[in-house]
């Protein structure tokens, strides 16, 4: 009988073995599908975050299993504070060494005593529950907690006041602290801004003094209103202008009176500004304009000699422009219309008293009432021939006119000279007559006045 030790027991043996050589080795391929599929799976795992894991592993994760460094990592923000970052809060509690504060964070934030001093400067009040802004002055602080500072947040609030007014066009307000040769210095919410002298008006630009010089009594302190025109927190630049906050103002206003405003009604103003076309007149907050044509039935030279900057007056409201928020106002059209009286004031053949005010070609133009002006047609101007009004009369004469035509619906008037001088009948039907026949050289009397309109 064979044993393990004898050599026929090794024969046996491996013989018996083969057969699971050749097993293994066939089974060899199937091994290594095994180990890419695990590779595989291996790889696609490294793109997966870590983040994204220990979601996956807090959402995976029974309720009764969830811990509460679990939670903070669902519920709190995962950013780093940074030292000199200003962030929200809200106030926890409030003790003698300091406050503790909720900033949404894995930890308290905390406000030492010596970090919010002006609170007591600016009597300001807090209560567990108000919101706050605090300024990061380290973000690891003793037991975890963050150090912050609502003292050195307070210029920054302001900052942040002035940007949110910024975006929003909206006007803010401050106190002027100076000013310098360029204009005033204004502090608004703890930041200190330039308004340009170009931007400062009403009160603040009557008292203001170059720089070097002691200021006005009332410019220090004057509290004025703005719109910004430039921020730059990097740069510590604010520039302010109260003409653009009184143009928005008035935009507003204006926007409201075209509204209201009826075409031919009367309203009451004041006379804000003249220039040479015409005069400004303040309606309660927007101006509408009075064309020089506008301020009187008679030529006007100047509007200065009809007005005066400041000065109330009663307007007719002529046109409105509600689209494109433009006012046309009147000042002569509150009286009548010269030319609708004329004929219960004149009659052809009455002799009246003219001036004379402007000199043509074709003869002499003469003013005989308030808006009322007549041609004295060359022919009519004296019995001999002449060559240009002026080798008769001159601007400025004060002459007796006769009235020879009267076209009322036409606002057109015929005067004569020559006649006065004759006095007789029949040197007017000759002059008449004359006129006519000079008439037909160089034009009728329509055509003339058309010439010079």
């Amino acid at each position: 009988m064979a044993t393990a030790d004898t050599p026929d027991s090794q024969v046996d043996a491996t013989e018996e073995q083969a057969p699971v050589e050749s097993i293994t080795q066939k089974t060899e391929p199937i091994t290594d599908l095994s180990n890419t599929l695990t590779e595989e799976t291996d790889s696609s795992s490294d793109g997966v975050s870590k983040a994204d894991s220990a979601d996956v592993a807090v959402a995976t994760k029974p309720e009764s299993e969830l811990t509460m460094a679990d939670l903070l990592d669902e519920y709190l923000p995962t950013k780093v504070l940074r030292r000199g970052e200003i962030i929200d809060g809200r106030v926890m509690s409030l003790k003698p060494e300091g406050m503790l504060v909720d900033i949404r964070y894995k930890s308290e934030g905390f406000v030492p005593a010596k970090e919010m001093r002006s609170l007591d400067e600016t009597t300001e009040d807090l209560s567990v529950g108000d919101e706050i802004i605090a300024y990061v002055v380290n973000p690891e602080g003793n037991e975890g907690s963050s150090i912050l500072s609502i003292d050195r947040a307070r210029g920054e609030q302001g900052w942040r006041v002035l940007e949110k007014a910024m975006d929003n066009n909206e006007t803010c307000k401050g106190v002027i602290t100076g000013a310098n040769r360029g204009g005033a210095v204004v502090e608004s919410e703890g930041v200190q801004g330039f308004v340009p002298l170009s931007q400062l008006i009403g009160p603040a630009r009557e008292l203001y003094v170059p720089g070097g010089e002691p200021p006005k009594e009332g410019f220090v302190g004057m509290e004025v209103e703005f719109k910004i025109i430039e921020l730059n927190r990097r740069r510590n630049r604010a520039i302010f202008s109260e003409r653009a906050a009184l143009q928005a103002w008035k935009q507003i206003q204006k926007m409201r009176l075209v509204q209201e405003l009826t075409e031919g009604e009367t309203r009451k103003g004041r006379v804000a500004g003249i220039s040479n076309f015409g005069v400004f007149v303040d309606l309660g907050g927007a101006d509408g304009l009075i064309h020089i044509s506008e301020l009187s039935w008679e030529p006007v030279k100047s509007p200065e000699d009809i007005v005066t900057v400041g000065s109330e007056i009663d307007v007719y409201v002529l046109r409105v422009d509600r689209e494109n928020l433009k006012i046309a106002l009147s000042l002569r059209r509150l009286q009548p219309e010269p030319w609708d009286e004329i004929e219960s004031k004149f009659e052809v053949g009455q002799t009246v008293q003219g001036t004379v005010t402007k000199l043509a070609n074709f003869g002499a133009f003469a003013r005989i009432d308030s808006g009322i002006e007549g041609l004295i047609h060359i022919s009519e101007l004296a019995n001999e021939v002449i060559k240009h009004p002026r080798d008769v009369v001159n601007e400025g004469d004060n002459l007796q006119l006769k009235i020879i035509r009267i076209e009322p619906e036409r606002k057109r008037l015929g005067l004569s000279l020559k006649q006065t001088l004759d006095g007789s009948e029949e040197t007017v039907i000759a002059s008449d007559s004359e006129s006519t026949a000079d008439s037909g050289e160089i034009g009728d009397f329509e055509d003339i006045f058309e010439e010079n309109e």
